[in-house]
């Protein structure tokens, strides 16, 4: 067995034990646990949170400290998770799953709001300033501050497998996926776009959180409007079989799915696992990348920033992940046997040939890109906390050559590395979150009492 055969071999197995049962209860049950102390907050307030997003566009308007605006915080974290996962992801879940496996997807969206939701509150709540006057934070410093030193363990390892996981599920992946896509439908070469988007992204880094912020602003909801209209487009073509597209859904969320074309078929623990797994992929509620975001927001309201970044995981899943899975399904090219970015791809050609592949192209581009550029803030953060403001020029260095050695990587092995890597990092940030959770509830109730 040669060397690369017995890494994948590990990584399986770890994979397989990171994401086993009790993985999944756990990230499920913390925002259960967070929603049922919040009392369905995140769902009863998100018109609330869409009023605090449209008021937080101009930085001089808002009060408090911070670095950016909170409309710009919720773009960055959104640049970082509307990414692959909209796409390939959700693809790729209904090819291991089956059509069930959106349902779940929906499922862990619903109680991440409420994780989100937490994570942004404590982030925000416990956030420090570093020594180039930054506001700094995430789950390592709400870890650090929040709880008694005997936890400080769990923030480096927080720390250390965020800044891993954002090779993985923030870069490599990334590139990956779009060299794969420019390749199979323009023919062009993986190093060359491998190299094209590392010039991009280094002429990006450069200025830091504010240059990603302003990008952010403008690119991410471009792209997220410009790919759900293309796929509202289509389902109004597809309108008569959504009915069926649903009962799909829904039924086999709970029992298995037959083969069928060139689907192998799926158990309905299957529709679970890839559901959730991929869902906490796309929208990361629970892997504590977003607050590190949200940290850097001018704000003086860990509740009103925390409401905001609640919007993530609805616009993320509910819509833009449904839109790509719907038009999957009604498609019909769930059956095809094709995934990842390829199937979603067919199901956009075959209703708009011609047109549909490019709306997938340009749409899976940019999305990377962005999320490329969020990620970059993400494990930026965790290097610093590791090892100080020195080892941020090293860092963006290391993330810039890192773009095209994933364009021209194994795909499989990557979608591997990375999903074993998000559970590694979700583990200490949902241990913080359940024993924080009183911070939570305490702060939001406060806040909701002194403004009715």
């Amino acid at each position: 067995m040669d060397i690369t055969a017995l890494l994948t071999n590990l990584i399986t197995q770890l994979n397989s034990l990171v994401w086993g049962p009790l993985m999944l209860v756990l990230i499920l049950g913390t925002g259960l646990v967070l929603m049922i102390g919040l009392k369905g907050m995140p769902i009863t307030k998100l018109t609330y949170g869409m009023k605090m997003l449209w008021r937080g566009r101009d930085i001089s308007k808002q009060a408090g400290e911070g670095d950016i605006s909170a409309f710009n915080a919720l773009m960055t974290s959104l640049s970082a998770t509307i990414g692959t996962g909209n796409i390939a992801g959700v693809a790729t879940a209904i090819f291991l799953g089956g059509p069930g496996a959106l349902f779940w997807m929906w499922m862990t969206a619903l109680v991440g709001m409420a994780t989100k939701y937490s994570e942004a509150v404590l982030a925000v709540h416990f956030r420090e300033t570093d020594k180039k006057g930054n506001k700094i934070g995430g789950p390592m410093y709400y870890i650090k501050n929040g709880l008694s030193r005997r936890f400080a363990w769990l923030g480096t390892a927080f720390a250390v497998f965020g800044a891993m996981a954002g090779f993985g599920i923030g870069n490599t992946i990334q590139a990956n996926s779009v060299a794969d896509v420019l390749a199979s439908n323009l023919g062009v070469p993986p190093l060359i776009t491998g190299l094209t988007m590392a010039v991009l992204v280094a002429l990006v880094l450069i200025g830091g959180i504010k240059r990603i912020a302003v990008v952010a602003g403008k690119l991410v909801p471009f792209m997220a409007i410009s790919y759900v209209l293309a796929g509202i487009v289509i389902l109004i073509m597809h309108a008569a079989v959504i009915p069926q597209a649903f009962e799909l859904i829904f039924v086999h969320a709970f029992t298995p799915v037959a083969a069928t074309g060139g689907f192998a078929g799926a158990a309905v623990w299957a529709a679970i696992r890839f559901g959730v797994a991929r869902g906490i992929f796309s929208n990361e509620a629970g892997l504590g990348s977003a607050p590190i975001a949200h940290a850097a927001a001018k704000t003086n309201s860990p509740v009103r920033q925390g409401s905001v970044a609640m919007l993530g995981t609805f616009i993320d899943t509910i819509i833009i992940c449904s839109i790509t899975g719907l038009v999957i399904i009604v498609s019909g090219a769930w059956t095809s046997g094709e995934t990842g970015a390829s199937l979603s791809s067919l199901a956009f050609e075959s209703v708009l040939p011609g047109l549909g592949g490019m709306i997938v192209s340009f749409g899976l581009c940019l999305f990377a890109f962005t999320t490329i550029l969020g990620w970059s803030f993400y494990g930026e953060k965790c290097v610093e906390y590791l090892f100080g403001v020195r080892s941020i020029t090293p860092f963006r260095i290391l993330w810039i050559v890192a773009v095209p050695i994933g364009a021209v990587a194994n795909l499989s092995f990557i979608w591997l590395v990375a999903d074993t890597l998000n559970a590694l990092m979700a583990l200490p940030n949902l241990i913080a979150l359940l024993l924080l959770s009183p911070v939570v509830f305490k702060l939001t109730k406060t806040y909701f009492a002194e403004n009715k």
